[in-house]
């Protein structure tokens, strides 16, 4: 759903091989697996339906191996979103994707550069320094039930989940391939990962 090619790019352009996915495969043949994603809640569950990919992703994450989404592709980790219609997700990280409040002074969607507060360290964020700012594109946000889950979190109008983890699970509401050497620096740290916190 949406940012694939400049997310490719910027895997690639660290030096590692991404492969795009758009049906079940061995899961031998994939080492970490990054679910991408813009657009709307229910329309990527749909596809991932579709396209008979649900299993396959309940399934890696299952294995231990990591697993990464990006934007739209943290929200769906959540067990439920509100987006056009109420709709299930993948339910690796129990939370529920609601609307963000607006304001007159801010806008939806949220869009540009914001700083993400970190409530806890990460393998993923190390060479990171501290109140970076990454580029975000969103409406929703990401509720999550178990605060032990949120890894950082950003102010706009009011405070939401930027980042989130649960075991070899990881999602920032940002986009990484999009912010510069910090994004590349996530990509890669991930890249690297063996899942294991």
């Amino acid at each position: 759903m949406g940012n694939i090619g400049s997310l490719s790019n910027a895997i690639y352009s660290q030096g590692w091989d991404p492969i795009l996915i758009s049906s079940p495969v061995d899961l031998d043949d994939i080492s970490h697996l990054i679910i991408p994603g813009v657009g709307a809640y229910d329309s990527a569950m749909n596809l991932l339906s579709e396209k008979k990919l649900i299993t396959f992703v309940h399934d890696f994450a299952a294995s231990g191996k990591p697993l990464l989404g990006i934007c739209l592709g943290m929200q769906i980790l959540s067990s439920v979103g509100s987006e056009n219609t109420k709709s299930n997700g993948l339910g690796l990280i129990p939370g529920e994707v609601k609307l963000m409040k607006s304001s007159e002074n801010l806008k939806l969607p949220h869009v540009g550069w914001n700083n993400i507060s970190l409530s806890q360290d990460h393998i993923l964020l190390e060479g990171i320094k501290k109140n970076v700012d990454f580029y975000f594109v969103h409406s929703y946000c990401f509720h999550a039930h178990n605060k032990s889950h949120i890894i950082a979190s950003t102010e706009y109008g009011n405070i939401f989940t930027s980042i989130i983890a649960n075991g070899n699970v990881f999602g920032t509401q940002f986009h990484p391939e999009k912010s510069q050497k910090n994004g590349l620096k996530i990509l890669d740290n991930f890249c690297l990962w063996d899942g294991k916190c």
